[in-house]
């Protein structure tokens, strides 16, 4: 095995048929076969969520060391805010932690809705043909995953919101509204697991785009984690917190995010030979 992933010659990052960047030889790499959902698997949210949360590439890298790093490092960043909103007040209760996070969430995607195709725009334009076109054709699939997540968040509200749904309805008015509360119960049951799935898996690796190349999920974690920091700070949160602590949380996410993300692209480059400016064919 070399030190590529590849088995019988060396690992072309960019695709098995696909232009090499100069210098790394031309040989392809057999695909693996994609992962595809039976319908008995339609059943199970979470096989569900990770067809569609996890990139899936067949030739990309998969570093396991990097996976552990960004598992932990969305861990401690979710532990640190909790333990903040709880310590100084912010949130009364679990309930309150929960909606924030969800609060937090939501932001984040807005934020990405903007930034993503702009990023991605910026840069399938700054790589030179023909990766121009293949960078286009890869980010289907992170398109789809924030549009999954956006529209798995935005569907309980949208049922109870049609004004068939609420406090007042009537479920045992006739048999079709016990059938629909019934599948409605289903619906919910399984969405539940899925969402929260998916926002972890997003959380992980940036909306699958490492499925565009191994480069984008650092270099877009750093510029919404400090896009996310400069609301923070223009809105006024934490204002009840103390100064010190304050600092501390407005600048620990980016500043550590940041340190990981750098940290990968220091292992890309070392342990497996992908620059951005191989990607774009600078």
């Amino acid at each position: 095995m070399s030190a590529h992933g590849g088995g019988g010659g060396p690992w072309n990052p960019y695709g098995a048929g696909q232009p090499p960047v100069a210098g790394w030889p031309s040989a392809p790499v057999p695909p693996a076969a994609a992962r595809r959902l039976t319908f008995g698997q339609l059943f199970n949210p979470i096989a569900v969520g990770r067809a569609v949360f996890t990139p899936s590439r067949p030739d990309r890298v998969h570093d396991p060391m990097v996976k552990r790093v960004q598992i932990l490092r969305t861990a401690v960043g979710l532990v640190a805010i909790t333990w903040m909103l709880l310590t100084y007040g912010l949130a009364a209760d679990a309930d309150a932690v929960v909606d924030d996070r969800f609060g937090q969430i939501r932001t984040a995607l807005i934020v990405l809705a903007v930034t993503f195709p702009v990023a991605v725009a910026a840069f399938i334009a700054a790589a030179r043909p023909p990766h121009r076109r293949l960078f286009l054709r890869r980010a289907a699939k992170p398109a789809g995953a924030l549009l999954a997540l956006v529209v798995t968040l935005a569907v309980p509200r949208l049922i109870t919101g049609l004004g068939y749904v609420d406090e007042h309805t009537d479920w045992t008015a006739s048999a079709g509204r016990v059938v629909l509360l019934f599948a409605l119960g289903a619906f919910l049951l399984w969405l539940a697991p899925f969402a929260l799935y998916g926002i972890g898996q997003s959380l992980v690796h940036v909306f699958r785009t490492a499925d565009l190349h191994e480069t984008v999920p650092p270099l877009l974690a750093m510029l919404l984690v400090w896009e996310l920091a400069l609301f923070d700070l223009f809105r006024g949160a934490y204002e009840s917190v103390p100064l010190g602590a304050r600092l501390a949380f407005l600048l620990g996410a980016p500043l550590s995010v940041t340190v990981v993300a750098m940290w990968e692209l220091r292992r890309l480059r070392t342990r497996h030979g992908i620059t951005l400016r191989g990607a774009l064919l600078r």
